[in-house]
């Protein structure tokens, strides 16, 4: 109820935080999740301006048998079902709730503020780095207010997707689509914590919703960020639907192949290969200690994925492995942490479904398939391929540069310049010395040469005394004033 009244941005917040058993205790995760159904709805009488004028004209005169009461609420829009006037089929309405924009632009910049409190008054926050997690939600909801983009990734799945019998994403609508309002096809069924069927089929849509994330992840590089319970619904055929692709991941075939390793390495329990990969991946140059984290992380998969005792939470297990990451300067890329989100949460799907999930039955087939495409014969041909191809160019042109160089040294005029950096301090005292030896000397030669002058009685003489010598002790002490002067002022160092 508080997060609800705070506004749409901190019921996203809530959200988000109900998926972290790591970090929130587990009577208020229960409470936290409840925003992921249950939002307090609007009034259909405050949403229809937006959906008339998304449509373009009265919803009446496209979509029959509306119904006002919505079917879901969420923190961003209301889903409404409908019929279609062309044709008659029954279609879910997903329609932004008004004004939103600017009440989420004020929500984020609160929470960013703050955040940036708690980051800097609290120490044990420090590690979370609260801005940054502020700043990628920022960039999330605001691509979720253009349903157009939820609209795009759905398609994009629904294309990709190798297992179209076992799940989808409800088939867009387009003509009647727009930033505000995504008409779609009305999935029929029940949600994952009301589905009932016989154990045998309740462990198939288990295995089915497994083995669609992981190949998302390690395969596809695409992956729904959000499928927890209230997104993933069973329908009557026995498939499963994910809805609401607002969040999505995206991985480069790198971040997929350390991945692929991070897996492994977290399943045969090797907590020094999972730190060396990830101070691999992280772009910090904190230089950590990584005996410590290798202790940290033994102790998360201990608690979190182990074998001994049946806590078999992989997702759990990842999320906490990315906080003590976090904690000693290795900051992970936000794609991982969506993944581990994204597993932790087919995961809670899984075990609804399931009591005797095990998410390494259906991850261990696709890691097998994701090493031989990358260590296979063919992968290595390829990347040797790949190797001479951006190598020959260069290398035709390694002749001409040799015979250039042995005509440099035929006709004697190759130079080879030679500049050391950092000296320059050097050069200027070794200058200085010098001048101020040569100045000695000069002074000692003048004070020598007058003192013979003197004691000669030689030359010409002014109240008895040597005019050459007295002239020079005269010129003696001046110089050598000046040198004792120019000591003091610049110090010994000059």
């Amino acid at each position: 109820m508080t997060a609800e009244e705070l506004g749409p941005a901190f019921v996203k917040f809530g959200q988000m935080m109900s998926m972290r058993p790591d970090l929130i205790p587990q009577a208020l995760i229960l409470e936290l999740r409840k925003l992921q159904e249950n939002v307090h709805a609007l009034p259909f009488s405050e949403m229809r301006p937006v959906l008339d004028e998304s449509l373009g004209q009265p919803h009446g005169k496209l979509l029959a048998d509306f119904d006002e009461t919505p079917a879901a609420s969420a923190s961003l829009a209301q889903v409404y079902f409908a019929r279609l006037h062309a044709g008659g089929r029954a279609v879910a309405v997903k329609v932004q709730k008004p004004g939103i924009g600017k009440t989420i632009e004020i929500d984020l910049g609160l929470a960013a503020w703050f955040a940036g409190q708690l980051d800097r008054r609290i120490e044990r926050f420090r590690p979370y780095d609260l801005p940054s997690i502020v700043r990628e939600v920022r960039k999330g909801v605001l691509r979720e207010l253009d349903f157009r983009l939820e609209a795009g990734n759905q398609a994009y799945f629904n294309a990709v997707n190798p297992y179209p019998d076992k799940v989808f994403a409800p088939e867009v609508i387009k003509e009647l689509s727009s930033e505000r309002v995504l008409v779609m096809e009305r999935v029929v069924g029940t949600s994952v914590g009301a589905c009932r069927r016989p154990k045998e089929r309740m462990e198939e849509l288990a295995a089915n919703g497994a083995t669609s994330l992981i190949h998302q992840v390690l395969v596809d590089g695409f992956f729904h960020a959000d499928p927890h319970a209230g997104n993933v619904i069973v329908t009557h055929d026995d498939r499963l639907a994910f809805i609401d692709w607002g969040m999505v991941g995206h991985l480069t075939p790198r971040l997929r192949h350390a991945l692929a390793d991070f897996w492994i390495a977290a399943v045969e329990q090797d907590a020094e290969r999972l730190v060396r990969i990830a101070a691999e991946l992280a772009s910090s140059d904190a230089r950590p200690d990584l005996r410590a984290m290798e202790q940290e992380v033994m102790l998360a998969l201990r608690e979190e994925f182990n074998f001994a005792s049946g806590r078999l939470h992989l997702g759990r297990a990842m999320l906490r492995m990315i906080y003590v990451f976090g904690t000693n300067g290795i900051p992970l890329s936000r794609e991982y942490s969506l993944m581990a989100k994204a597993v932790f949460s087919i995961e809670e799907v899984g075990y609804k479904l399931s009591p005797d999930f095990d998410m390494r039955v259906y991850a261990k087939p696709v890691l097998e398939q994701l090493q031989r495409e990358r260590w296979g014969p063919r992968a290595i041909l390829g990347s040797v391929g790949e190797f001479l191809k951006a190598s020959i160019p260069g290398l035709r042109d390694v002749p001409m540069a040799l015979r250039q160089l042995a005509r440099r040294f035929e006709h004697d005029n190759l130079t080879i310049n030679l500049q050391h950096r950092g000296l320059e301090s050097l050069e200027r005292s070794v200058r200085m010395a010098a001048n101020r030896i040569a100045l000695g000397v000069i002074l000692g030669s003048l004070i020598i040469g007058s003192s013979l002058i003197s004691r000669s009685g030689t030359g010409p003489r002014f109240l008895g005394l040597s005019a050459l010598g007295t002239t020079g002790y005269l010129i003696s002490a001046v110089f050598g004033l000046y040198v004792i002067y120019d000591i003091m002022r610049h110090g010994r160092h000059r």
